[in-house]
């Protein structure tokens, strides 16, 4: 009966754990980030669009800069999942959009990367 409750428990505490590393690192994000400063800031617009506060902003809406048709039209909002989908492949997200980025395929990193933008509110 006791090895039942503990195994119990273990299958409860499973769940919490995945998510805790589902969390992410903000400081390996700061480091997965690295490629992305060539286009992006934080509090200016580049290439790319300005990133601060981009976690919880409707996609293509930040003003002053020239979003792309596909993604203005896209009714996204930038939560945790839709930026972990962006982010691995921009292409298969939004077809259409006109961001270059090929996609980070490591989830870890992904994870990371979004923690870290969670920072840049």
């Amino acid at each position: 009966m006791r090895h039942l409750i503990l195994g119990a428990a273990l299958a409860l505490m499973l769940p919490l754990s995945a998510q805790a590393q589902d969390a992410g690192d903000a400081a390996a994000g700061e480091k997965a980030f690295a490629p992305c400063k060539a286009c992006h800031a934080f509090g200016k617009n580049g290439v790319g669009p300005d990133l601060k506060g981009v976690v919880g902003r409707k996609a293509g809406t930040h003003e002053g800069y020239n979003y792309s048709a596909a993604l203005k039209g896209s009714g996204l909002t930038w939560d945790e999942a839709n930026l972990k989908e962006w982010l691995k492949d921009p292409k298969a997200k939004v077809p259409g959009n006109k961001m270059v980025y090929p996609g980070l395929k490591d989830d870890k990193k992904l994870s990371d990367l979004i923690a870290y933008l969670k920072t840049q509110s």
